[in-house]
């Protein structure tokens, strides 16, 4: 459930508990919708985001892993488990595009590594469409 915080006529923020992703001391993200009439659609996206499948989980962590890796961080890709990336970095924010395709969530997960390098990742209709640095832009 997200608690929102600040509510104005074009953009709305919140809250909510995320189960995998962290931040640097919770487990609380914040979410931002453009256009108040989409708050049901991202309590969907919070909803998805908190229900991703283990293989999923698993890509996004291995591809933030390799990402790592390409800028000199090469012990990152040795990691014994791929969730085991996560100790190395955290997020902040979801970013909730406007619904479309009947309604499928779409959103993007903004964080950034102990590497000093921006890290996020792209779910669109319930995939994984994109991880990496430049994830405004996929």
């Amino acid at each position: 459930m997200i608690n929102w915080t600040n509510k104005d006529d074009v953009q709305w923020e919140g809250t909510f508990t995320s189960r995998i992703f962290r931040n640097e001391e919770d487990d609380e993200l914040t979410i931002f919708i453009e256009n108040p009439s989409v708050a049901e659609f991202a309590e969907k996206c919070a909803d998805s985001l908190n229900t991703l499948p283990q293989q999923m989980i698993d890509e996004i962590c291995s591809k933030i892993a390799e990402s790592a890796e390409e800028v000199g961080e090469s012990e990152l890709s040795a990691l014994d488990e791929p969730q085991d990336i996560l100790k190395y970095c955290w997020f902040t924010t979801v970013y909730v595009n406007a619904p479309k395709d009947g309604g499928a969530v779409s959103y993007i997960v903004e964080g950034e590594g102990d590497w000093g390098e921006s890290v996020g990742f792209v779910i669109e209709n319930d995939k994984l469409t994109y991880v990496g640095a430049d994830y405004f832009n996929a």
